[in-house]
């Protein structure tokens, strides 16, 4: 009886077929994970991308315009308008405009809220005008969807319970005299 049973198990060991069955069912996850990797990286470099360049267009305008009041909300618009590939910006972007002396620390705190309401915020989220040849730091901040939610990236990538993750520019410039 043993012999006749390690004779099948010889023959079923040296038997090749399936092997590239295998294969593919060890390498295909792998490649699938690179590729939904691949692709959730690519679109958070594209909104990130978007995201800079239309906060250093806009404040390239707001430090060239002197004289001209900026509101929030129009600063607002412009970057949502010039951030053309970012989702619902209107409703997620969040905006700080501080005056800061060029000598002391930074108080920009560095963790950042990005939820943009209409009410009164908090001391530290502030946006004021700042005056001839003051040095002022915007930062702009919004919530992006992952393209693969369930993928391992995306996953990794939401830093909060509703499943975004937060994308910040910040940019310092020096108010052009009036």
């Amino acid at each position: 009886m043993k012999p006749r049973f390690l004779k099948r198990l010889r023959r079923s060991l040296r038997n090749e077929d399936g092997t590239a069955t295998i294969e593919f069912v060890i390498v295909f996850p792998v490649f699938i994970f690179l590729i939904a990797s691949g692709a959730e990286m690519a679109m958070l470099n594209i909104h990130r991308g978007m995201l800079e360049r239309a906060v250093d267009i806009t404040v390239r305008d707001i430090r060239l315009s002197t004289g001209t009041t900026f509101e929030h909300d129009g600063v607002k618009q412009t970057i949502c308008e010039r951030a053309g590939f970012i989702k619902d910006c209107d409703s997620n972007l969040k905006l700080e405009l501080v005056p800061q002396d060029p000598r002391a620390s930074l108080t920009i705190t560095g963790e950042v809220d990005c939820v943009d309401r209409d009410e009164e915020i908090n001391q530290q989220y502030k946006f004021e005008n700042g005056q001839s040849n003051e040095l002022m730091v915007m930062r702009a901040c919004v919530k992006i969807a992952p393209v693969m939610p369930t993928s391992a990236l995306g996953t990794a990538l939401a830093d909060n319970d509703d499943g975004k993750y937060r994308l910040v520019a910040t940019t310092a410039f020096v108010q052009e005299p009036q």
